[in-house]
Formats: structure tokens, C-alpha cells, sequence
């Protein structure tokens, strides 16, 4: 179903106060490509179905990571990718949170804080996996940023899903013997994630104020661990939901209001167990707050570690998969059938490929359009 109202809805609303709105450059120029997306401006394509012989017109995507229109066949080609690297093991999803008083930094350097995250987080398993006392092995580790909340507030934390287990010196695997959620002390991680990441924030920010050091160190920090998943299609749901999400998607907006500028919207309440709610902000407010969420310009927000990275499976993964392969199972390629990309399918027939015939710019198609494409469509017999 397409959604009745767009964050490029709202955006367009607003268009002559994006730049007094954004916090930088980079964050309004993220905005202007969002709300032009599929639109006249980006300029489009014809394209033609073989099988029920129908013309579609169709407006070029912005391709802007942070768009709600433009994530759906990215998010099945990457989950396409990673179903072939899946092991017949368990596997965990763990979060690591920021406290909010963090937020002001995130705000100023971005770049900084999350890159600590990611080194923070990564770091600390490495050193519960490789102690013998706990594992005694090289984890594997993939972990998507994802930087708000319910109500598009600032709210930085890190999405992993980590295998039971990990590789040994020799090349074996070797199975994780955890007796919680996780197979470590959650804890445990949780006291050397904040001492870690304290310690790399003092030397990339020696500016901080000591007052906001102490404030961290009031509180322990939130790590939180699910238990492992079932089987590897159970990775793949996970995988699908959290990697190409974006702050709010398009189906969340349930009304504009254009007297008031205001944008309604719905949201879980964690603190009421999640309990379905809404929101109504306006327009300024909901961009400004959607805005916070626009990472730096070439900042990677899905990493792969351990034997997860791609210089490390590209040689050994296939081997470590077939060591580890349930033999109740099909062969690992099997396990998981991801959904067939519906991005290059006719909307109409829904079995069809179509087939470019014609690009143009914002100025639209040319005049002599229709000379062209009946000169295509003589090669295809049509």
C-alpha cells in the first residue's frame, strides 16, 4: 500500500525555511533531494514490460540514504548479500545505548562520537571473546547505527547481531558457552563499555568539561541482549528491519494539517511496554527533529567485524560454514530464501521485467518521445 502522506510532504510545505531550520549545509542539501524524490525534478525514465506490453512512466529516486521512499530494494539486495554468508549457529541482537547527556556532543561532532561507538563496542567484545576465561576466540560482529527514538529525538545506539561463538587460533570454531542472554556477563560489558568509551572521548575531546564525565560515570550504562535467535531466517527478519530503517517512515505520518503546520504521527511508548500512541508536532519541529538524524557526509552506518569482515570471508567463511553446517539442514545456501527484488518488476503484470526505453531530464521527455520509442520497440518485434 502507498502511504497518504510523506515526510516529503512535509518538507515541501516548508521549503523556503530548510536552511534556517538544518544545522548545517549538508543536512539541508539531504532534505532538498528528499523532497524531490520521484518528482519532475530529478527528471525520469519510460519503461516497458515485455510480457503485458505496457509503457510506464517513472521519476528518478534521489537515492539519499536517510529518504523513506528510496530504501525498499536496497534494503532486499543487502539482505540478499548476507543470506549467503549465514552460519548454522545461534545468534544474538544486542544494543548499546548513549546516555542522553551525550546528545549536546553528538550534535557537535557526530563523526567523532559514533566512529567511538562503533570502536568502543567492537572493542569491548573483542576483549570478552579473546580472554580464554570466557570464549578464547575471534568474534564476528555486524552493527547498524541507528540514531533516534520514537519521537525523533537524539537517541545514539548500536544494533548488533553477534554468532554464539567464534574462531580459534588454529581456524576451528568454537562454540560460545554463554548462560544468559548473551555470551558474556551483560553486565560485565556494560562496566567496560563505559570505561572504554570514557577513555577515547577524553582524547578526542580533552575540551569536554569534567562536569560531563561525572555525570556519566552516575549512571550505569544501558546494554541490552534478546536471546538468541531460532535459525538463520530468524537473522534475516532481524537483518530487514533494522539495517535500511530510517528515522520515521512514510506510513507513520497519519496526517498534515496545512492550517495549523502540523504533522501527526504514530509511535511505540517503551515505557508504557510499548503501547501504541501518537504525536503531533509542527512542521518546523518534526524537520527539525528528522533533520538530527542525517549522518555525515560519507560516514558508514553498517560495519562488519571479526570474521564477519569482508577481508576475512572472503577467504575462510565458506570453509567455516561448512565446519559449523547442521546436517538436518539443507546446504547453507539454502537455508534462507530471500524475497525476489520487486525493483526492476512491471507494477502492473507483476511478473514482467522492464526494460529502460527512454530517459529525459527535468525538462521532461523530448518532443520526437513517441519516434523513439516505436524505433525501440521495432527491434523487440513489437
Amino acid at each position: 500500500m502507498h502511504p497518504t502522506y510523506k515526510v516529503a510532504d512535509v518538507l515541501n510545505l516548508e521549503v523556503d525555511h530548510l536552511q534556517d531550520i538544518t544545522h548545517n549545509s549538508w543536512n539541508a542539501r539531504g532534505l532538498h533531494a528528499i523532497r524531490k524524490c520521484r518528482t519532475k525534478a530529478l527528471g525520469g525514465h519510460l519503461d516497458w514490460c515485455m510480457e503485458c506490453n505496457k509503457l510506464h512512466l517513472q521519476f528518478n529516486s534521489c537515492r539519499n540514504r536517510h529518504c523513506p521512499t528510496c530504501q525498499g530494494h536496497k534494503q532486499q539486495e543487502w539482505i540478499a548479500a548476507r543470506s549467503q554468508e549465514l552460519l548454522a549457529v545461534p545468534y544474538f541482537h544486542v544494543v548499546f545505548t548513549l546516555p542522553d547527556s551525550l546528545n549536546p556532543v553528538a550534535l557537535r561532532n557526530p563523526q567523532v562520537l559514533y566512529k567511538i561507538l562503533f570502536d568502543t563496542v567492537w572493542e569491548t567484545l573483542t576483549a570478552f571473546g579473546n580472554n580464554p576465561k570466557h570464549l578464547g576466540a575471534k568474534l564476528g560482529m555486524i552493527a547498524v547505527l541507528h540514531t533516534w527514538g520514537q519521537n525523533l529525538q537524539l537517541h545514539p545506539h548500536l544494533h548488533c547481531i553477534v554468532p554464539k561463538g567464534g574462531v580459534s587460533k588454529a581456524g576451528f570454531w568454537k562454540k560460545g558457552k554463554g548462560k544468559d542472554n548473551f555470551l558474556f556477563s551483560v553486565k560485565a560489558i556494560s562496566k567496560k563499555y563505559r570505561g572504554l568509551f570514557v577513555a577515547k572521548l577524553r582524547k578526542a575531546l580533552p575540551e569536554l568539561p569534567q562536569s560531563l564525565y561525572d555525570t556519566l560515570f552516575k549512571n550505569e550504562w544501558v546494554v541490552y541482549a534478546k536471546p538468541p535467535f531460532g535459525r538463520p531466517e530468524h537473522v534475516i527478519e532481524y537483518l530487514g528491519r533494522y539495517t535500511h530503517k530510517i528515522a520515521i517512515s512514510n506510513h507513520r505520518i497519519l496526517n498534515i494539517n496545512n492550517e495549523k503546520s502540523e504533522v501527526t504521527f504514530s509511535l511505540k511508548d517503551y515505557r508504557k511496554g510499548g503501547q501504541k500512541t501518537t504525536m503531533t508536532l509542527t512542521n518546523k519541529e518534526f524537520i527539525r527533529r528528522f533533520q538530527l538524524h542525517i549522518l555525515p557526509k560519507g560516514f558508514t552506518r553498517i560495519r562488519h567485524y571479526g570474521f564477519l569482515s569482508s577481508s576475512w570471508k572472503k577467504e575462510k567463511l565458506t570453509l567455516l560454514q561448512l565446519q559449523v553446517a547442521d546436517k538436518d539442514l539443507l546446504h547453507i545456501e539454502t537455508l534462507v530464501r530471500p524475497e525476489k527484488s520487486l525493483h526492476r518488476i512491471c507494477p502492473s503484470c507483476k511478473k514482467g521485467e522492464l526494460i529502460t526505453l527512454l530517459t529525459f531530464d527535468s525538462r521532461g521527455p523530448p518532443q520526437d518521445y513517441q519516434k523513439t520509442i516505436k524505433r525501440k520497440l521495432l527491434k523487440f518485434n513489437v
